[in-house]
Parts: structure tokens; C-alpha cells; sequence
């Protein structure tokens, strides 16, 4: 894959695929909510899985490449130099 991240794909991947499910039922409800229609509500939601299962895992890679915020990535950073003036030489 092109992002590295600190997770494995495998994660990212079933993290992808169990957040879609959820996400799909949602999309189903509101679908025959909007529509009155099962048929429209399911073929709606089941076009909805695939796409964002693949636009949440690249989300998701993305992400994990940003340290922002993250615990882990807090105790690796280093603590910044401190800064020193010059001294001033004598007679000048």
C-alpha cells in the first residue's frame, strides 16, 4: 500500500468492514425511511457498503500516519533544545 501506518491492514481492513455494517443498517433505516421502499432501501444501502468500506480503510491508513493527538506518539517525541544567546565577549 502506498500509506504506512502503525497498524496492520488486516485491522484497518476489519475495522472498515465492521463500522460499514453498522453504517449500512443506518443507510437501510433511512433509505426505506425516505423512500417507503424496500427494494430501493436495499440496493441503496448495498451499493453504500462497498464504497465507503474503501473510502473509510483509506481514511483510516491516512490517519494513522498523523501523530497528532496520539498517546503513543507523545512519549516518542523529543523534547526541543533549549535556547542559549550568545555570550557577550569582553571589550567589544
Amino acid at each position: 500500500m502506498f500509506l504506512r501506518a502503525p497498524e496492520a491492514h488486516s485491522r484497518s481492513f476489519i475495522k472498515a468492514v465492521s463500522w460499514r455494517i453498522l453504517g449500512s443498517i443506518d443507510t437501510f433505516v433511512i433509505s426505506y425511511f425516505v423512500t417507503g421502499k424496500l427494494v430501493f432501501a436495499a440496493s441503496i444501502a448495498s451499493v453504500e457498503t462497498f464504497t465507503k468500506i474503501i473510502l473509510f480503510y483509506g481514511h483510516e491508513r491516512a490517519w494513522g500516519m498523523v501523530p497528532w493527538g496520539r498517546a503513543d506518539k507523545a512519549a516518542d517525541a523529543k523534547p526541543a533544545a533549549p535556547v542559549t544567546t550568545p555570550t557577550p565577549v569582553a571589550g567589544h
